[in-house]
Formats: structure tokens, sequence, C-alpha cells
């Protein structure tokens, strides 16, 4: 399985896995007012933006899933309902793991959405350690969302 650099014009394929996946995931266990600023636009805005950060599994014309760094931190990891179970997420947090260590990260982070157990158990599968809950400050247009989420941490050294 390959993870490759995501392009530009993939950015409408990738907004509409990760607005889709976001929805499945989060909707119905996250506060409505969130709810409503996550939209299909605000994902393209926020992929556009950071297109340099994010990494890609499947055909150019086809992205079956994603991953996004910021900083230490595996900020976002995303797979379409059709390649779940296939590995391809694996793949993609082995890929943001090695980029982080190779930017010098020794200790990386990400925030899971307190109740979204699928996700939990598939971190901790992949050795990521549930360090507690913390406030997260979520970039949203025009300022930040606090929102209590679950942190994992992994050294990568």
């Amino acid at each position: 399985m390959t993870v490759r650099d995501a392009k530009p014009s993939e950015i409408d394929a990738l907004a509409k896995i990760w607005f889709g996946g976001w929805q499945d995931a989060h909707a119905h266990l996250l506060p409505e007012a969130l709810a409503r600023l996550r939209t299909l636009p605000s994902f393209r805005e926020r992929l556009g933006a950071a297109l340099d950060r994010v990494r890609v599994v499947g055909q150019a014309a086809a992205p079956l899933g994603f991953c996004m760094t910021k900083g230490s931190e595996l900020y976002q990891l995303y797979v379409s309902p059709d390649a779940r179970g296939s590995g391809l997420a694996a793949a993609l947090i082995v890929d943001a793991e090695a980029r982080l260590r190779k930017d010098g990260v020794a200790h990386a982070w990400l925030a899971c959405a307190i109740g979204n157990e699928r996700a939990a158990r598939f971190y901790e599968k992949c050795g990521w350690v549930r360090a507690g809950t913390v406030v997260e400050h979520l970039d949203i247009d025009g300022g930040t969302f606090p929102l209590a989420v679950w942190r994992y941490e992994k050294a990568l050294k």
C-alpha cells in the first residue's frame, strides 16, 4: 500500500471523505454548535490550507483515505467507509509516525473525540496510549471552539 503526498486536484475528494467520516464518527458525540461549523466547504478550506502536510492512499482520481500532521500532532486521519478494515488506516498512521519522527518529534500526540470507541480501539491497537482528557481549542472560522477530548500519546524514538 503506497502512501503519497496529496495533490491539489484531490481536495474535493478528500474533503468528502473527511466530511463523511466526521459526520459518521463525531456528529452524534459532539456539540451541535460544532457540527454546524463542520461543513463540506470548511473541510475543503482546511485541506487546501494544509495540503503540504496531507498524505494519501489510493489512486489520484479516487483517494481512499488521508492523514495530516500538525507540529507534533497526528492531526487528522480519515478513511472512506469502503476501505475500513483493509489496513489502509494502519498504513497511514505508520506513515504519519515516520514523518513526525523525521521532523524530530520524539513524543507525538493526537486528539480523539470522547466516546469515539472505534477510533480509540484502533489507536490503542497501534500502540498509542490514552494520556487523559484535555480541552483542545479547535480551529473554526473566526476563532476557536473549546472541546474536551481524549488525548493519546506515543513515544516515537
